[in-house]
Order: C-alpha cells, then sequence, then structure tokens
C-alpha cells in the first residue's frame, strides 16, 4: 500500500506540470529560450526573496498577486514565459493561472532558483 502511495506520489509531480498546459524547463534550456525567442521570466517569489537574488530583468509578480496583476503581462502575449520560484513547485501552479488566462507559451523552470544556482547561472540583486 505504501508503495503505491509513493508511486503516485511521483507520478503526479512528474505530471502536474504537463497536464496543465505548462512544461518544465532545465536551466540551460530556459536560457536558451531567454537568449534565442526573448522569453520573458516572471519570479514568483515573494518581494524579499526577489531582492536577495533573482534572473537578470526576471518580472516579479508574487505568486499571490498574480491573479490580480495579469494585465502587467498582456504585452507578452506573444512571447514565451517562464515561471519561477525557490524550488520549481509555486511556479508550476502559477504557470497553470497564465494559461487559464489564456497564454499560449508557458514553461516553469524545474526545480526553481536553486536548479539556476546550482547550474552555476547568474543572478542579480539590481
Amino acid at each position: 500500500m505504501a508503495f503505491v502511495a509513493i508511486l503516485g506520489g511521483i507520478a503526479w509531480t512528474f505530471f502536474q506540470g504537463s497536464s496543465r498546459g505548462v512544461s518544465k524547463l532545465s536551466p540551460s534550456d530556459a536560457t536558451r529560450l531567454i537568449n534565442h525567442e526573448d522569453a520573458v521570466v516572471v519570479d514568483v517569489r515573494s518581494d524579499g526573496e526577489f531582492r536577495q537574488g533573482h534572473i537578470v530583468n526576471a518580472l516579479n509578480i508574487p505568486e499571490s498577486q498574480l491573479a490580480d496583476r495579469l494585465g502587467k503581462l498582456n504585452k507578452y502575449r506573444g512571447r514565451p514565459i517562464i515561471t519561477t520560484c525557490r524550488t520549481g513547485q509555486v511556479s508550476l501552479k502559477a504557470g497553470s493561472k497564465l494559461v487559464a488566462d489564456g497564454f499560449e507559451r508557458v514553461y516553469a523552470l524545474n526545480g526553481g532558483i536553486l536548479a539556476w544556482e546550482g547550474a552555476s547561472l547568474p543572478l542579480t540583486k539590481k
């Protein structure tokens, strides 16, 4: 019984992003999308976490405020959107909200900012 529960949890984690129209990206794939397709990074962490370090040119819209601030993203509707958070879980939820609002190319940074840092990619505090 425990095995089935663990297996179900793993399957749910693996498929939750794609089942909602949000694809997971590795840090290297995100970098390619940013550099070659002018993707917009939406950091859904709190303002304080964002100020501690974020991806260059990322927009900070905390997940709790996303529904109220979707209008800020309307000018980016034609571009890929990459959501990110600390570990990658909250960004999937945020990405699902964007898909529900009609954004078509929505991705979540798999592993979040921790994975970005783990790949030795730069963060800024500006």
